[in-house]
């Protein structure tokens, strides 16, 4: 055989390779590697993406952490004054619970006073007609009796 039949038969041989790969392999080997890009073009544009909603998923966080320590913060101050209120209530109730209470311990201790004064008078106006009684020995007319117990009591007052 010849050097220059090997090339050319060599050279047929792998043009026809070439072609037979070029019509039928490089096509589907093609097909796969754009598909290929296009997955990982559309996983970058798609973490790209889920990356600026993040960012802004975050910023809504911040913003909404603020507003409720805002609002936590003006519950509590709310709060407080609430239970300032309810103290200072209470302690005005206490205090006209406390005075109504001294109010009729010192009426129920004068209506005693006057009861005491009261039992007094009768039995120092009968101690005094017992002692004129004796003193006297004699009976006295029971309408002067009863005239002289009025003016004694109302000597004692």
């Amino acid at each position: 055989m010849n050097l220059n039949a090997t090339l050319f038969a060599q050279l047929v041989v792998f043009l026809i390779l070439a072609v037979f790969t070029m019509k039928f392999v490089w096509p589907p080997i093609m097909k796969a590697l754009d598909e290929r890009a296009k997955k990982i073009a559309d996983g970058l544009s798609a973490a790209d993406k889920a990356k600026s909603e993040l960012a802004l998923t975050e910023k809504r966080v911040v913003d909404e952490m603020r507003k409720a320590r805002e609002s936590a913060t003006e519950l509590r101050a709310g709060a407080e004054k609430q239970g300032v209120a309810l103290v200072d209530e209470a302690r005005q109730e206490a205090a006209r619970i406390i005075a109504q209470a001294r109010q009729a311990a010192e009426a129920e201790a004068g209506v005693a006073a006057q009861r005491a004064k009261e039992a007094l008078r009768e039995q120092v106006a009968a101690l005094a007609v017992a002692g004129a009684e004796r003193i006297l020995r004699k009976e006295i007319n029971a309408q002067v009796h009863a005239d002289l117990l009025a003016n004694l009591k109302q000597e004692l007052k």
